[in-house]
């Protein structure tokens, strides 16, 4: 769990960092280039430092140990930072979008100034540097089961498709057709729309007690019943809590055995199920007596 903590608070750091520094870069070429997109480009990367934030302090929570008032942990302390973040998110797409549809109505996409070379550069640099940025948080936030940390890489995916409107807009400008550039604003809101819903309904299912997918059951079913002394299945039953489940298993075995011989298998199954998935956070087996024919 230590290991998890110091790998998303690493991510986080080095992605807050780098946006402070893209923020400022932007903001500079923007200004010298005459672009106004750019400028609203550089507001954007600027409030990813917020959401970083925001996930830093999710993570912190999330992986602190239980104590006498949150027994079962605090794990889902992720899902509320991700739920933060997806309102966030849906927020800063409205936002884009409503700005492009503004323009259109009121028929301002004409007073548009035309940019100049710097502001096309820093636009392309935007988006390769968010593209990896969303590429590096999102390889560890998969690799530590981080709902907040994925969050968090869609936010930068979103700052590199707001910079693609930017790229969009100011080359349509420089080529003299300004309406392009509150069309893709519209098209980002609602790519990062769609994210932002994915990224809430994910972690809705992660607070009401989902259980975890069909496949991960089957996966442990045939893992339990290989184990000797294991006879049948009766019940199994998963649930979801932030990025860990809980497996509730009842098994059969022959009704002769002695309750220590009946522990041992249980014992088995438990440790075996544990040790198997890094995302158990607890598994409790309850056992069946079935009469065994000779």
């Amino acid at each position: 769990m230590e290991d998890t903590l110091k790998e998303g608070i690493k991510v986080s750091i080095t992605t807050m960092i780098g946006n402070i520094f893209l923020s400022i870069f932007k903001f500079i070429c923007g200004w010298i280039g005459k672009s106004n997109a750019m400028i609203s480009d550089s507001i954007h990367s600027l409030s990813d430092v917020f959401s970083t934030i925001v996930v830093m302090i999710g993570l912190k929570l999330a992986n602190k140990k239980e104590d006498t008032d949150h027994p079962y942990g605090h794990e889902r302390m992720e899902c509320i930072a991700a739920f933060l973040l997806s309102v966030f998110l849906f927020i800063t797409g409205i936002g884009i979008g409503w700005m492009g549809i503004r323009i259109i109505i009121e028929n301002d996409y004409h007073s548009i100034q035309a940019p100049t070379m710097i502001a096309l550069i820093a636009s392309i640099i935007s988006i390769l540097t968010k593209e990896i940025m969303y590429w590096y948080t999102r390889s560890v936030a998969k690799k530590i089961k981080s709902d907040a940390l994925m969050a968090d890489a869609w936010h930068h995916r979103s700052d590199s498709l707001s910079s693609i409107g930017s790229l969009i807009g100011i080359s349509g400008a420089m080529l003299g057709w300004k309406l392009l550039d509150p069309i893709a604003s519209i098209m980002i809101c609602v790519c990062i729309i769609k994210a932002s819903l994915d990224i809430f309904m994910d972690a809705v299912d992660k607070m009401v007690d989902k259980s975890c997918s069909t496949e991960f059951i089957e996966e442990i079913k045939q893992l339990v019943l290989k184990i000797d002394g294991v006879e049948d299945i009766d019940s199994i039953k998963t649930r979801l809590f932030g990025n860990k489940c809980y497996i509730d298993i009842e098994v059969s075995a022959d009704e002769t055995l002695s309750l220590k011989e009946a522990h041992e298998i249980a014992q088995t199954i438990h440790d075996k199920i544990e040790n198997t998935y890094q995302e158990t956070k607890h598994c409790m087996v309850h056992m069946n007596p079935k009469s065994i024919s000779k």
